[in-house]
């Protein structure tokens, strides 16, 4: 039987890009015992462009523009795709819609994990884009779970520090704590169950955190499970 191979549009941004790669390798081999490697096409696009076009609210140029690179993963040979981040979700369903290839959003996987907790309540961090837009909460509402996001000032601070620091690979101790107070705040304000890692950056800087009483569904994981489930299938 041939083996699938997925297509990932990565670059935005680099670092959560090489922490895909690693990772559906690494799942994939767990479940896998046979010493074979996925097969794994990576487009990484210029993260600039991409924000640019988002703070533009040139949604019609953010669609055009994953299209084409998603097409060129499908001319690649790509049986699905993938978008390593959560900020391209504003417009997944039209992507989807225009691509030649099935995406697996990171979205609706995350709605998935969380429904399976149990979840009726939960919070979410990721870029300005993410926290402020109606991707998240439109496809939580459908399985009966609420999406709390922080407040303006803090939404602030998370949106300032994920575009100056961690796409650039640059996590410092500060702003971890920071960032867990505002966690913190978040679930004593409204009172959330979980808190959505909604960007494939920030579990690079709190996943090894195990002393907060805060449960993080972090989205990278989420999504890479699904891929590799995908390319077993």
């Amino acid at each position: 039987m041939r083996m699938k191979s997925v297509g990932i549009i990565g670059g935005i941004g680099p670092e959560s890009t090489v922490e895909y790669y690693r990772s559906v390798i690494a799942s994939y081999q767990q479940q896998n015992r046979d010493g074979s490697y996925p097969s794994i096409l990576i487009n990484s696009i210029d993260l600039n462009r991409m924000i640019h076009l988002v703070e533009s609210n040139d949604l019609e140029g953010v669609i055009e523009y994953v299209v084409g690179e998603v097409e060129k993963l499908a001319r690649a040979g790509a049986d699905f795709g993938a978008l390593s981040s959560n900020t391209p979700h504003i417009v997944f369903e039209e992507i989807s819609r225009q691509v030649p290839i099935p995406l697996i959003s990171i979205v609706e996987t995350t709605c998935e994990a969380a429904k399976a907790l149990g979840l009726k309540r939960v919070g979410l961090f990721g870029t300005r884009f993410t926290m402020q837009g109606l991707f998240y909460p439109q496809v939580f509402s459908r399985a009966g779970i609420s999406v709390a996001v922080p407040d303006e000032d803090e939404q602030t601070f998370i949106h300032k520090h994920y575009m100056s620091e961690l796409v650039k690979g640059i996590f410092l101790p500060k702003t971890r704590e920071r960032l867990l107070e505002i966690a913190h705040r978040l679930k004593e304000r409204e009172h959330i169950e979980a808190l959505i890692l909604g960007g494939t950056e920030l579990p690079l800087i709190l996943r090894d955190v195990t002393d907060s009483d805060v449960r993080f569904l972090d989205t990278t994981q989420i999504h890479v499970s699904a891929i590799v489930a995908q390319l077993l299938s």
